[in-house]
């Protein structure tokens, strides 16, 4: 992995985008292009073991997601002079995704991040909260647009927040049994995250501690990705595809899922069979309090992916 900036060629750091490592690193570079405006260059493995294609033979659409969260930190902590040791905490994340746009060609792809903040703050000269815009290209042509809302916390300030919450950080979490992971579209029961619930459209989040990708480093709560990956699966479930492309998707968080409480997750699908897309709101609720939502939309089949493309194309 290689940035070229300021005339030099060095590797990414995996502590810029909080990624141990090296395969789960995206962002390849950056160049600064003027004030608060990034170009962030990434690239897709059609390999990766978890973020590997979907639906025949398009990338996993929670790639955009994920590199919009690693362009992010990159940017952050390479030219906003925010440091590693700060916590990074991500409350909102949006994209739109151009379903052809996602069509894999060869062993990887690589792609342009335009990366702009709408909006700063800063406290004492040092960067607290943020807004974030990304239009990602690839060879020329939009693949998605996305954006994201988070917060910078200072370690020691972190940890008296956090309080007593901060003795999970490390501590192994007991394995609930899960769902087949063929119902999911997954291989490996390794990489299901829901486990069986108490009524239908109702599934217990499941906790892997030991994961590669999702675990990156000892948490002290449950991973944002990991809850996408939990209201993506929630919606293969609830739809009955495991065909299901999320090419659009809005999540916010209320507060942190703790590791050590039952998190549960409920699906309900709010298009009809016949619709042209698949749309499904996902809800967590941990000790009886929302903790996330997330509405994910997918073509219903085959057919309307061109359409849906088109579509997405004349928005931006």
């Amino acid at each position: 992995m290689e940035q070229h900036h300021g005339g030099g060629t060095t590797p990414v750091p995996g502590e810029f985008v909080h990624r141990a490592d090296p395969a789960d690193i995206i962002p390849t570079g950056w160049v600064p292009r003027e004030e608060n405006r990034y170009s962030v260059s990434a690239r897709w493995s059609a390999s990766h073991p978890f973020f590997s294609p979907v639906a025949g033979d398009r990338h996993d659409p929670v790639l955009v997601a994920e590199t919009i969260r690693q362009a992010t930190m990159l940017v952050l902590h390479a030219e906003l002079g925010v440091p590693v040791e700060d916590q990074f905490v991500m409350w909102e994340l949006n994209y739109t995704a151009d379903p052809e746009g996602l069509t894999v060609d060869g062993p990887s792809s690589d792609l342009v991040a335009e990366v702009s903040f709408p909006a700063l703050e800063r406290r004492a000269g040092k960067v607290r909260g943020l807004r974030t815009s990304v239009v990602l290209t690839r060879d020329g042509r939009l693949v998605a647009t996305g954006d994201s809302t988070a917060r910078c916390t200072p370690g020691p300030a972190y940890r008296r927040m956090r309080g007593a919450r901060m003795a999970a950080l490390g501590r192994p979490v007991p394995l609930i049994p899960g769902v087949d992971p063929v119902l999911v579209g997954r291989e490996a029961l390794r990489d299901v995250v829901l486990g069986p619930g108490d009524r239908p459209g109702r599934w217990r989040l499941r906790i892997n501690t030991d994961h590669p990708t999702l675990f990156r480093r000892p948490n002290d709560h449950v991973p944002g990705m990991l809850l996408l990956e939990a209201a993506r699966q929630a919606a293969m479930l609830a739809t009955g595809s495991t065909a299901y492309l999320p090419v659009a998707m809005e999540l916010s968080f209320s507060r942190y899922v703790e590791l050590d409480d039952p998190c549960w997750i409920e699906a309900e699908v709010l298009t009809a069979p016949s619709a042209p897309t698949a749309t499904v709101r996902v809800t967590g609720h941990q000790d009886g309090t929302p903790v996330f939502r997330c509405t994910l939309t997918s073509p219903s089949r085959e057919p309307a992916v061109a359409g849906l493309a088109s579509a997405a194309r004349s928005a931006y």
